[in-house]
């Protein structure tokens, strides 16, 4: 078998800053903060969202929003709006054509 295919696998504690929950398990990831439980360091992963607080598990329908998604999505909306008044719709590109149309014809002199 190949030697040293498999990732290192390290003790950590992930941390829910939401619900202040600790999950203490192994994984690959590692920070530069550790925390000495039971006498082994442990590499200490805050997360966002987990069981402890996901409104899945809780029942409870909590609001978190730290990367910025409802500012961003009101922005882009917000912008799609004042080009949407900005621009003229097809009636009234059609009506300015007919009547630019009309203004042709009745400038042309009468060949009768």
């Amino acid at each position: 078998m190949k030697q040293k295919t498999h990732p290192e696998v390290h003790p950590v504690v992930f941390i829910d800053n939401s619900a202040n929950a600790e999950f203490i398990t192994t994984s690959t990831l590692k920070s530069e903060k550790t925390r000495e439980i039971d006498g082994v360091k442990h590499y200490e992963i805050n997360i966002e969202i987990s069981s402890a607080s996901h409104p899945f598990f809780t029942g409870k329908q909590v609001f978190v929003d730290t990367a910025r998604r409802v500012e961003k999505f009101n922005e882009k909306k917000a912008k799609t709006v004042a080009a949407a008044e900005s621009r003229k719709g097809k009636k009234v590109k059609r009506t300015a054509r007919a009547t630019a149309r009309q203004a042709k014809e009745d400038a042309k002199p009468n060949a009768a």
